[in-house]
């Protein structure tokens, strides 16, 4: 993650911001505004300045094969995934300005750390919502913690993938080097989220839009 400019060619950029803007179009359309102005505003903007400085606390192996922490989960669960993906793009804006990445690979990092996750955080709340009973323990176990490691395997997966389609790294790298720390930072990814909505629901459920006391709390 945090792709350099280096890694991919200007193509690749282009194609990145084709796709990216029905994305943002989408979201900006469907984006629950009234709830964010009545009340989460605090939160998505403090959480766009605090995974901005979690973003910086990173490790690296080579030029763009970094691994740092998403909460990508935590904010999906909590404000939905259209202002999780604008919220998380922000966030990338914000890493990028102060060295992170760069900008030719901005829309490319927009998409892996942003929409990727996002939209696979989602559908595993989407799935769960729709297969699995409504009790607070499976909400937060499996969407908030099982979620949040899965989403960031996925990430992981999928920026791979896009380095070997771009044959910016060699797949044996990659593979042995790479990939696997993803399942070790899918556990600190796990809790970071799974407390985190955890603390919200407690004393602040108002903040997470996925959660219904009537039905995860009162639901025989």
């Amino acid at each position: 993650m945090d792709f350099t400019d280096g890694l991919f060619p200007f193509g690749w950029s282009l194609a990145a911001w084709v796709v990216l803007a029905p994305v943002f179009v989408v979201c900006a359309r469907y984006a629950p505004w009234r709830r964010l102005a009545e009340q989460q505003a605090g939160l998505w903007f403090g959480a766009i300045v605090c995974l901005s400085f979690i973003w910086r606390m990173k490790a690296g192996v080579y030029p763009g094969l970094n691994l740092h922490l998403l909460g990508a989960t935590a904010l999906v669960l909590s404000v939905g995934p259209q202002l999780a993906i604008l919220g998380l793009a922000a966030v990338v804006a914000v890493v990028t300005a102060v060295g992170n990445g760069g900008w030719q690979a901005l829309p490319i990092n927009i998409l892996m750390m942003a929409v990727i996750p996002s939209v696979v955080a989602h559908t595993i709340f989407r799935v769960v919502d729709r297969w699995l009973p409504n009790h607070f323990f499976i909400y937060i176990l499996v969407n908030a913690f099982a979620g949040a490691g899965v989403t960031i395997l996925v990430t992981g997966a999928a920026a791979c993938a896009l380095l070997l389609g771009a044959e910016a790294y060699p797949a044996e790298l990659l593979l042995t080097q790479y990939l696997p720390y993803f399942l070790l930072l899918s556990f600190s990814e796990a809790w970071l989220s799974g407390g985190a909505v955890t603390l919200m629901v407690i004393y602040q459920s108002r903040w997470v839009s996925t959660f219904d006391d009537r039905r995860y709390l009162w639901n025989k």
